[in-house]
């Protein structure tokens, strides 16, 4: 405390309009400049995980500054932390994120939160607006700020969703949209869809889009995400614990694996004669558009789109959350609450 007073009575010599200004009134400025995050310093298990104070960022003109309320944690987020990739895979993934630990360590590619500041050039939001979207490979939500390009995937969130509720929803649909659309479901009559991991952050997405679309569903799930599928609107469910889904009569014109554990070899029997198999394991990656989070926002306010949340964590229990998600049991999202409520 006595080295603290030291340094502002040394500020007011240089400086004399902080002469005489109070301890607390230092500490508020200091602290209104640095933010807390989660920092992944290594590739490892979630043990490598640090809560940090680091400096807050500022927005470019054309940016704006986030307050960040809540974030998803999901597979993409575990296999980057872990480097859970196998083969040629790894080493491309080396050279996006970092070689030898992750070149952004703030994981973290989806976020909710509200507008604290703009920049001199931003057009399309206001301070307080409330706002959701997701920042690809910059990755950054796991935060309590961010700055994103106004230009970038940023909207405002639904009307009445909660953050957690709006943090629950970019990933896994925009992962869904981006599939379900290179099927070409949207050309289809009455198309026969089967969802592979159907009771995921993904798979849980599929569901709902392939529905809005006109879709008779097949949800393929274990005993446990029955129910969910059920609440979904999954028309027909299959029960991988139970029984071969391969096996099944049915013939589909799209196949779509949410979580990469099946292939279109064992698929290919299952497949109409035009049928495609899609899947979220390879080296497509679902783009990030706008206009797909526009299409969730018009959905969940149609009430035609859940936000299907599995556990909600504060941001200082990080790593449990990590833990929970390596388990590959997840029903739909975690979610990370970034800001404390009680504060």
């Amino acid at each position: 405390m006595l080295g603290d007073q030291m340094a502002i009575n040394y500020l007011g010599r240089i400086n004399p309009q902080l002469k005489g200004v109070k301890l607390r009134s230092v500490q508020n400025l200091l602290s209104s400049t640095r933010m807390k995050a989660v920092i992944c310093p290594a590739y490892g298990p979630p043990e490598v995980l640090l809560i940090k104070d680091i400096p807050k960022p500022s927005p470019k003109k054309k940016e704006v500054l986030v307050k960040v309320e809540a974030s998803s944690l999901n597979s993409g987020d575990v296999r980057i932390r872990g480097l859970k990739v196998e083969g040629f895979m790894k080493i491309v993934m080396r050279l996006v994120l970092g070689f030898s630990k992750p070149r952004r360590p703030i994981l973290g590619t989806v976020f909710s939160g509200t507008v604290e500041q703009v920049g001199p050039s931003v057009t399309q939001f206001n301070i307080g607006d409330e706002v959701y979207g997701s920042t690809g490979f910059k990755q950054g939500c796991h935060a309590e700020y961010l700055c994103i390009a106004e230009k970038k995937v940023i909207t405002h969130k639904p009307s009445y969703a909660s953050f957690e509720e709006a943090a629950a929803l970019p990933f896994g649909g925009q992962t869904a949209i981006y599939f379900l659309n290179k099927g070409k479901i949207q050309e289809l009559d009455n198309p026969g869809v089967l969802i592979y991991g159907a009771t995921g952050s993904v798979g849980a997405a599929a569901i709902q889009i392939a529905r809005y679309y006109g879709a008779t569903v097949t949800a393929v799930c274990s005993s446990r995400g029955k129910e969910l599928a059920e609440n979904l609107g999954a028309d027909h469910i299959i029960l991988y614990d139970q029984e071969d889904f391969t096996r099944v009569s049915e013939r589909f014109d799209i196949i779509f694996d949410a979580v990469g554990k099946t292939s279109k070899k064992e698929c290919k029997t299952l497949l109409n004669p035009n049928g495609k198999f899609l899947s979220v394991e390879g080296t497509d990656v679902a783009s990030e558009r706008t206009e797909y989070l526009e299409l969730l926002r018009q959905l969940f306010e149609k009430q035609n789109y859940n936000a299907v949340i599995d556990r909600i964590y504060p941001m200082d229990q990080a790593v449990e959350a990590h833990t929970y998600v390596d388990t590959g049991r997840k029903k739909g999202n975690v979610i990370l609450k970034i800001t404390d409520s009680s504060h």
